[in-house]
């Protein structure tokens, strides 16, 4: 109840190299429903990139820039815009190489009921990329505890023009848009808030019943 979200990161800090790929292995593992795997995610880790996400934040967003510049990475975490035969036929066999299931009618079953489950969202509820979009969220979250693991803070940022970013990046050529940002690094030790944080006390948040 102490702990701030990191405003200002310290420039001159680097995630080390394994931490980072701890990190990646990490993201790369998160779960989503039904396995769909919706996903593309481009690492920041050179100055060129993280100036040219900065630089493409859009002007009602550059109070951001600072955080993508000084954070270690920045991770633009992007999901697809529809869902495609091609993409599902790609999970299912990589689902396949990899032995996910211990025989083909098992396969073939989660394969009949992931398409019905896929149509429910498209033509039923009709919630498909907004669903897509909750596996992101997802992701950010359980990333942001593991990076909190390994000592390295973490800090989402949806303050940036999705039109813009796509751009700079080439990402919709991919069949992908970017749903949020994610910086990593440490904390600048000079500018950390000295005040604790205000949240609802627990027996206005929890209702057991």
């Amino acid at each position: 109840m102490n702990k701030h979200l990191t405003r200002y990161f310290d420039p001159s800090r680097t995630i080390p190299g394994e931490t980072l790929q701890q990190l990646l292995r990490f993201l790369r593992s998160t779960p989503t429903s039904v396995n769909v795997q919706p996903n593309h995610f481009y690492v920041l880790a050179t100055t060129e990139g993280k100036e040219r996400l900065a630089d493409n934040l859009g002007e009602r967003f550059r109070d951001n820039a600072e955080k993508v510049l000084n954070a270690s990475h920045t991770i633009i975490l992007t999901t697809r815009a529809d869902l495609p035969d091609a993409h599902l036929e790609a999970v299912f066999a990589k689902e396949r190489a990899d032995g996910r299931f211990p025989d083909l009618a098992k396969q073939e079953l989660w394969e009949s009921m992931t398409r019905n489950f896929l149509d429910l969202r498209t033509y039923g509820y009709k919630d498909l990329n907004h669903w897509m979009e909750k596996q992101t969220y997802m992701a950010v979250g359980l990333t942001m505890m593991a990076a909190a693991e390994l000592g390295v803070e973490a800090t989402p940022l949806e303050g940036f023009d999705p039109t813009s970013v796509d751009k700079a990046f080439k990402i919709r050529e991919g069949g992908h848009t970017t749903t949020v940002l994610l910086a990593l690094g440490y904390p600048d030790p000079e500018r950390v808030y000295p005040t604790p944080i205000s949240r609802f006390d627990a027996d206005e948040l929890f209702t057991f019943v």
